[in-house]
């Protein structure tokens, strides 16, 4: 079963819409529509970009993403288009932090949009943090000090390039540079374009168009393991210093 069929299904399932109306709203017929959910047959390009149009969600997305596991809140508007943006969450419906392992950075480009990737990766609840989606980055290098290479950033999705504040930190997430750790300089409310910098003056500032942008986090803590030599550094040591982290915070909390 290929992904165009299941997503067709999938998203007509969502819109709770019958075979019918679905296909009088595509000026298709239902008989059509059948054929492609059953996977009889293929849609062409001129019916997949009717669906893309439709469901405002890019192309790529419908033919190679089962998004069997999206819910509407599942997509992020990037431009002028949606992207899939997977979530997970426990028993409690409470969203999870996802911790990308610094070994695996290198595919998160490839992955963002994956549920199976995001599913994999390991995950924790930080009650402590204020509301709002996080996740957990490895840090590379030494362009953000004192945050040094092998660090975490907990950061926070934020939905709206626009609602970047002029200063603070995030993570970037761009086709061109992957992921990358930076302080945001606005250039003004009408610039198409934001200032990257680095805390480490060795590094020389950069600009990047906004609209090149595909995930932004911002910055909400940081959890250092200069303390942990490299043998120490396995996935299972970082899942320990989160959960440390959590009993810390949790006393203090109550003190």
């Amino acid at each position: 079963m290929k992904p165009i069929q299941i997503n067709i299904k999938h998203l007509r399932s969502l819109k709770q819409i019958s075979q019918e109306r679905f296909a009088d709203n595509l000026n298709w017929t239902r008989s059509m529509v059948g054929s492609y959910e059953e996977g009889r047959s293929e849609p062409p390009i001129e019916k997949l970009i009717d669906l893309s149009n439709y469901f405002n969600i890019p192309i790529d997305i419908l033919v190679r993403k089962d998004l069997r596991k999206a819910k509407d809140t599942s997509f992020i508007e990037v431009g002028n288009k949606r992207i899939l943006f997977p979530v997970t969450v426990n028993e409690k419906n409470e969203d999870l932090i996802e911790i990308i392992p610094a070994k695996a950075s290198a595919g998160y480009l490839s992955g963002y949009d994956d549920p199976e990737y995001i599913e994999q990766l390991q995950k924790i609840k930080l009650p402590f943090l204020p509301t709002g989606t996080h996740r957990a980055f490895p840090i590379k290098g030494d362009s953000m000090l004192p945050v040094k290479d092998g660090a975490f950033i907990v950061a926070k999705f934020v939905e709206n390039v626009n609602d970047i504040k002029n200063g603070r930190t995030y993570i970037v997430l761009t086709k061109n540079d992957g992921l990358v750790y930076k302080r945001i300089y606005l250039k003004g409310d009408d610039s198409s374009d934001l200032l990257l910098s680095s805390d480490n003056k060795s590094y020389k500032p950069y600009l990047v168009p906004k609209d090149s942008i595909i995930e932004l986090w911002e910055f909400t803590c940081c959890i250092n393991t200069q303390e942990y030599d490299e043998k120490e550094l396995k996935l299972s040591s970082i899942m320990t210093m989160f959960q440390e982290l959590k009993v810390e915070l949790e006393a203090v909390k109550y003190l």
